[in-house]
């Protein structure tokens, strides 16, 4: 069966956008839900997508915003545990469940599931938990899946590098929890690329793919790095497991969560694989790419602000 339009649940956010760029530089006719419109300004322009409200959490809406579509691309994910909506079991699990039974229902078979490296039942916190869960659910639907499991994603506009390159900027001394995590962090762009390869590749038709950069880093390597590409050089001390733990639960009482309890476990596990990436495609490394973005006296990072401040 050919593919020409693809439904993007997610297609909003971070990765999401990346994806729709790529399928809409391919030819392909996209469709992103959303519940409200004006959080995915950023898609507007771009030719053949097409926005749509739409509660993906609703079993009826979700299936109606599918209906038509030859593929499904499902990226909802979150961070931290809220209430809700916003909870790892609705966001994750029970969201798992309703794209699923929406493909059977809309008569889509053609499924691509963003999940996360060591993601697994048994894992250490309760976020790859969930995504291990919502594996199971996409592996056990009968369709022609395919999962991703990427390595932290960087990028333009991620919460990840610049978040250190945030805190450079406002502290003077960095005390950084689990210091020795392990990480390999993946393009956005990479990311986007696999997704778009994966969807008319049979192959990978019920395949697992850990997307990784080619080098690995520790936590504490990272934060100094983007400390010296920006120019903002910080003292790093590294805390111990206690004290990881109590500026873990100090952060997670904030108003905004930039760490939590179960971040931390989600951190004893290395966020490392030696799988190859898939479909040919060589993955970036962050040094070739992220100073474009994190220096701040560069044209892209200039632009990149100028977008931010008018919401796009």
């Amino acid at each position: 069966m050919s593919i020409e339009s693809i439904c993007v649940i997610g297609g909003s956010g971070f990765v999401g956008r990346q994806i729709c760029e790529r399928l809409t530089t391919a030819g392909y006719r996209v469709r992103v839900p959303t519940r409200n419109r004006e959080r995915a300004k950023a898609l507007f322009l771009l030719p053949t997508v097409d926005v749509i409200e739409a509660d993906v959490h609703d079993a009826q809406a979700l299936t109606a915003a599918i209906r038509g579509c030859d593929a499904v691309i499902n990226l909802v994910g979150v961070l931290h545990d809220g209430r809700g909506r916003g909870s790892f079991a609705t966001a994750h699990v029970e969201l798992a469940r309703t794209v699923v039974a929406a493909c059977r229902a809309a008569g889509v078979r053609r499924l691509l599931q963003m999940s996360a490296l060591a993601a697994a039942p048994d894992a250490p916190s309760a976020y790859l938990r969930s995504k291990g869960e919502a594996e199971r659910i996409v592996r056990d639907s009968g369709l022609d899946w395919t999962i991703f499991r990427p390595s932290v994603v960087f990028g333009p506009g991620d919460s990840f590098l610049n978040l250190f390159a945030l805190l450079s900027r406002l502290m003077p001394v960095l005390a950084l929890a689990a210091p020795d995590a392990k990480f390999q962090p993946v393009y956005a762009g990479d990311v986007a690329e696999a997704f778009a390869r994966a969807l008319t590749e049979r192959g990978s038709y019920g395949g697992s793919y850990d997307l990784c950069g080619p080098k690995r880093y520790t936590l504490r390597e990272l934060v100094a790095w983007v400390g010296r590409i920006t120019g903002r050089p910080r003292p790093i001390i590294g805390l111990g497991a206690t004290l990881s733990y109590c500026q873990a639960l100090a952060m997670e009482l904030l108003p905004v969560k930039l760490m939590t309890r179960d971040n931390l476990r989600s951190m004893a596990v290395d966020n490392v694989s030696d799988q190859a990436f898939p479909f040919g495609i060589r993955a970036r490394a962050l040094e070739a790419l992220a100073p474009d973005w994190l220096c701040e006296d560069n044209p892209r990072a200039a632009y990149d602000r100028m977008r931010s401040r008018a919401g796009r």
